[in-house]
């Protein structure tokens, strides 16, 4: 009877731990919606656009089809429902957000609508700030089927290390930390700002669940769910 006291103690221990470890939730439970009406077809509307930069929406367009059809979902051309949005008087997303999107099944054969909502866009610093926000919508039933934010700062700062004769690392000089300040500078000048919103889109979409064409598709519902708003410094 001794020797079995610690082995059920260890045994509750490690059922304890089991449950302490089991996802919170996961992409079943967070996106029920992709399950259930299993969208094919998608259709990107053109960004909304709350900031001053007056590119960023034609720039980010371009940026988020590939990430969608690389998850195994078809997306409709974008140059193609762009002509035909521009043409509808349906260029101003932000005027569809809270309609019924039924429209948008009839005409483009879409079963989903993807809404990229742009809240920063700027270079600060040494980096790149971008703040994206994805809602995707059924054209069925106006649910929304997925929702995710990311907060990005494109870190583009430069740091040389300096070393001693041995090789041991050493304090850098003034000199060393004024050229350091001037790469950074001319990286960030040189760099645009789609490159942070590509990074952005990955994390934001790296949760989506798998779609028709992934060898994935309806066998991830039990995979971790990642926060729905993201915060990221990467270089």
């Amino acid at each position: 009877m001794k020797r079995l006291f610690p082995l059920l103690l260890l045994l509750m221990v490690a059922v304890s731990s089991c449950g302490l470890m089991a996802p919170s939730q996961t992409r079943g439970s967070l996106y029920p919606g992709m399950y259930e009406e299993k969208p094919l077809t998608l259709l990107v509307m053109p960004p909304i656009n709350n900031t001053a930069n007056v590119d960023a929406k034609e720039l980010l367009y371009t940026s988020i089809s590939r990430p969608l059809a690389e998850a195994g979902y078809y997306v409709i051309p974008p140059a193609l429902a762009m002509d035909v949005l521009r043409q509808e008087s349906a260029y101003d997303a932000e005027l569809f957000l809270d309609r019924p999107l039924r429209q948008f099944h009839d005409f483009f054969g879409a079963d989903a609508v993807v809404f990229p909502i742009i809240d920063a866009w700027a270079k600060q610093g040494v980096g790149i700030n971008t703040k994206l926000h994805y809602i995707i919508k059924s054209t069925l039933t106006d649910q929304v089927l997925f929702d995710r934010t990311c907060d990005l700062f494109l870190d583009l700062s430069v740091h040389s290390e300096e070393t001693t004769a041995d090789g041991q690392k050493k304090s850098p000089s003034l000199l060393s930390v004024l050229a350091d300040l001037a790469v950074s500078a001319l990286n960030t000048a040189l760099t645009d700002h789609i490159e942070a919103a590509r990074k952005a889109n990955y994390y934001i979409f790296q949760d989506l669940p798998a779609g028709r064409y992934d060898e994935l598709y309806l066998k991830d519902q039990d995979y971790a769910a990642e926060p729905r708003d993201v915060s990221k410094t990467v270089k």
